[in-house]
């Protein structure tokens, strides 16, 4: 049973981290382009104006996949409650490779996003 917690938790990291990031970058996205912190692509570090419109549609799409997941999380591992450890870390392994889909994913829509918004030198259409 202590390897079920220990896989749940591990589970609910990418969900938590979407939200927590998503809501960040929605609501505070970092002030100014840097190469450290924040959705960092060629595209969106053109200017202030691309930075900002990344990170919020980056943002908004991670919060909502990042709600979509959790419940799409707990209910597989809720079903395998009490199973042997294989069972669980196999269940838990598919859950965590299937959530780097929308993480890793939400980057093709952004992209698309600026490239719809903004010319090759980040100057609005």
């Amino acid at each position: 049973m202590g390897y079920w917690f220990f896989m749940l938790a591990s589970d609910l990291l990418i969900p938590a981290i979407m939200i927590g990031f998503g809501y960040l970058f929605l609501k505070r996205p970092p002030k100014t382009v840097n190469p450290i912190f924040g959705y960092r692509t060629t595209r969106s570090m053109k200017n202030q104006d691309t930075w900002l419109f990344a990170h919020q549609y980056c943002g908004r799409l991670w919060f909502r996949w990042g709600l979509v997941l959790l419940p799409l999380t707990l209910i597989p591992l809720l079903a395998v409650m009490g199973q042997p450890a294989g069972t669980v870390g196999s269940v838990g392994t598919v859950l965590c490779l299937l959530q780097m889909i929308p993480l890793v994913g939400c980057i093709f829509p952004t992209e698309a996003a600026l490239k719809r918004t903004f010319d090759q030198n980040g100057i609005r259409r």
